[in-house]
């Protein structure tokens, strides 16, 4: 979990993701709810994290947002460009095949974009969203796969 964490703390990532890190309490409290939650039915998150030589680069889940079910993911960043996201957002969609299924990126991320979209995802709106406890004021793109 605290590797899980370091992730997030990343400037960089922030940045692309228009996201703000949690601190490691607000952090630790969501992670240990969702993983007590040994079958999905009270968080309603299927996390996974992600291997890539080996070792944690980072995690894949599916939540729901905004009343709807929805695929999320966080890699490090010096795994960046090497195709971890597309496989293992495929492998996620694999396991987990509910449809819709829906997800949102920073308009200017386009490096999440390309991964979603290789993955079936299709763009169906682009807004202005406010900022939040966890979001920047930014351009969010929602998309789906039906």
């Amino acid at each position: 979990m605290r590797l899980l964490h370091e992730f997030e703390l990343d400037e960089a990532s922030n940045a692309l993701a228009g996201t703000k890190p949690r601190d490691w309490a607000t952090f630790r409290t969501r992670w240990e709810e969702i993983l007590a939650d040994v079958d999905g039915t009270r968080t309603g998150v299927t996390p996974r994290v992600i291997l890539g030589d080996g070792v944690v680069v980072g995690a894949v889940n599916i939540s729901p947002h905004e009343g709807r079910e929805s695929i999320g993911y966080w890699i490090a960043r010096e795994h960046w460009g090497r195709g971890i996201a597309s496989r293992a957002v495929a492998m996620m969609l694999g396991e987990f095949v509910r449809r819709p299924l829906y997800a949102t990126a920073a308009g200017h991320n386009v490096a999440s974009i390309r991964v979603l979209e290789k993955n079936g995802f299709r763009v169906v709106s682009r807004s202005m969203t406010a900022e939040t406890a966890r979001t920047v004021r930014r351009e969010t793109v929602t998309m789906v796969l039906e």
